[in-house]
């Protein structure tokens, strides 16, 4: 009895040795943890936290944090990237506005102090002004679209679009100026009606910004295309010049809030930078899509895709 009862003792003891074991290794393992955690987070290191253990429970916890550090990692990058495109944005808005308003100054100084200007001088200076005003103040009405469209204040008012008739109108829209300025045209837009569900406005507001880029940038070419085509369930608008293209340091930068590239910079008229922006922007919030294409000098296209219904 004495023998069983001892054997029964120096188990028993064994067994909380090995327990204690146990929550000694534990304890380390999240302090090692919590160490870790704190130094990853403050250092913003991509590094994760490795530890070798058999408890099936600490290795779930582990998967989670890591998961969750690969968010936290993400979330910095995608932080650091918005403040620097912010800074960016700020500075071509400041420098876009404080060019007119300068100019505008000028004339109004000019108008002030030169006595000798005759009537029809100070006319001209006057309707000078008052251009470069109307243009300042459509900047600031298509930053102040981006906003919204960016904070999601811009509802659209969704209703089945009967793309045919809204492409005619909007090209038409253009008939005087592509004749003065001697382009070649080529619409192609069918017999057949095509529709989709999206906001017309919006829709509107998309071809307007791609058919006058073509007109500005792709003068050179003195062709302007609009095709619109409807195949198994999507229905495509496509939007082209002849012009010199977008260059190839351009093709991932495009579509980013006022960037410009090489050639835009170089044509004349030169835009806000916006357009694009808010083209893409509205396109996607009609569950649509916008690609280009482009080979200098002989086809650069916008595509709009858009299901149809």
């Amino acid at each position: 009895m004495i023998i069983i009862l001892s054997i029964i003792s120096i188990f028993l003891l064994l067994l909380l040795y090995q327990q204690y074991l146990t929550r000694n290794k534990l304890h380390r393992d999240v302090q090692y943890i919590s160490a870790k955690i704190n130094a990853l987070t403050s250092s913003r290191s991509s590094e994760r936290i490795l530890l070798q253990t058999e408890d099936k429970q600490l290795q779930q916890l582990l998967n989670e944090i890591n998961h969750l550090l690969d968010d936290h990692q993400e979330f910095v990058a995608d932080n650091a990237r918005m403040r620097a495109s912010t800074n960016r944005m700020l500075t071509n808005i400041s420098h876009d506005l404080k060019t007119p308003l300068t100019v505008i100054l000028g004339y109004i100084e000019n108008l002030q102090h030169d006595m000798q200007n005759t009537a029809e001088e100070r006319a001209v200076l006057l309707e000078r002004a008052a251009a470069k005003v109307v243009g300042a103040a459509g900047l600031i009405n298509t930053f102040f679209d981006l906003a919204k469209l960016e904070s999601g204040d811009w509802e659209l008012d969704e209703k089945r679009i009967h793309a045919n008739e809204v492409c005619r109108q909007v090209i038409l829209g253009y008939h005087d100026t592509l004749t003065m300025q001697e382009f070649d045209v080529s619409i192609d837009i069918p017999e057949e009606p095509l529709y989709f569900y999206g906001d017309e406005e919006a829709f509107t507001r998309v071809l307007n910004n791609l058919l006058s880029n073509a007109i500005r940038y792709g003068s050179d070419g003195k062709f302007i295309g609009l095709a619109l085509s409807g195949y198994n369930g999507t229905l495509t608008i496509e939007v082209s010049d002849k012009g010199p293209g977008i260059d190839a340091s351009a093709q991932n930068r495009i579509f980013e809030r006022l960037y410009t590239s090489t050639v835009f910079k170089n044509a004349s008229g030169k835009g806000s930078g916006l357009g694009l922006t808010i083209s893409k922007r509205l396109t996607e919030q009609m569950n649509g899509t916008i690609e280009y294409i482009s080979a200098p000098y002989q086809k650069t296209a916008f595509i709009l895709t858009f299901p149809q219904g």
